[in-house]
């Protein structure tokens, strides 16, 4: 370079890129809150618990509580298997739903906020390896369908508790949650190309 070749300019002002840029730490209140859910769920899971556990040792409220909570059939007397397959059904759908809180939890702001710098934790989650935001839409898809699994099996269990359009309305639903994911699926296939891989 000569003497007289204009240099670059050094600096050029960056502050609205930064700017833009920072603003997304806006999502960690969105993230906070999602914790908080989180816990909500984790107090639902246990008052439930307790209450089977109550209802199976002859405790008359938590049997109340229980039968109104799954919205079993009118004239249900007696903790029956269908009162407890529904209730192990709730139990599962918090459980569900909650693992779900978490991939969008740790994975959103993994991708979308700031890394996370577990690649030495051992309790380190496979899938935040090699995470992004294509992976997070068909790992969120995969577990909306598994969540609707639940929803649907608990109302084929408690059918007659639920009028034919509800019952066509809901299994409907699920299809198109199932037709979503797989779309989602082979989008992201055919954005990483042949033989692509994340």
């Amino acid at each position: 370079m000569s003497a007289h070749t204009p240099r670059p300019p050094a600096d050029r002002p960056t502050q609205l890129p930064r700017l833009i840029f920072a603003s997304r730490w806006l999502q960690l209140p969105l993230y906070i809150g999602l914790i908080a859910a989180q816990g909500v769920y984790v107090y639902k899971f246990w008052v439930e618990l307790i209450d089977l556990v109550g209802a199976a040792m002859g405790n008359v409220h938590s049997l109340e509580h229980i039968i109104s909570a799954v919205g079993a059939p009118d004239g249900t007397v007696g903790l029956s298997e269908t009162v407890i397959m529904l209730v192990v059904l709730s139990l599962i759908d918090v459980v569900m739903i909650s693992n779900l809180l978490i991939m969008v939890i740790v994975g959103g702001y993994e991708t979308f906020v700031s890394r996370m710098h577990l690649e030495d934790h051992p309790d380190q989650p496979e899938w935040l390896s090699h995470v992004n935001a294509s992976v997070l839409k068909v790992k969120l898809a995969t577990a909306i369908i598994g969540i609707s699994s639940i929803h649907l099996l608990k109302t084929f269990i408690n059918a007659q508790a639920y009028d034919e359009k509800t019952l066509i309305a809901q299994t409907v639903i699920h299809i198109t949650f199932l037709l979503s994911a797989i779309a989602i699926a082979y989008c992201d296939r055919l954005m990483q190309g042949p033989g692509g891989r994340h």
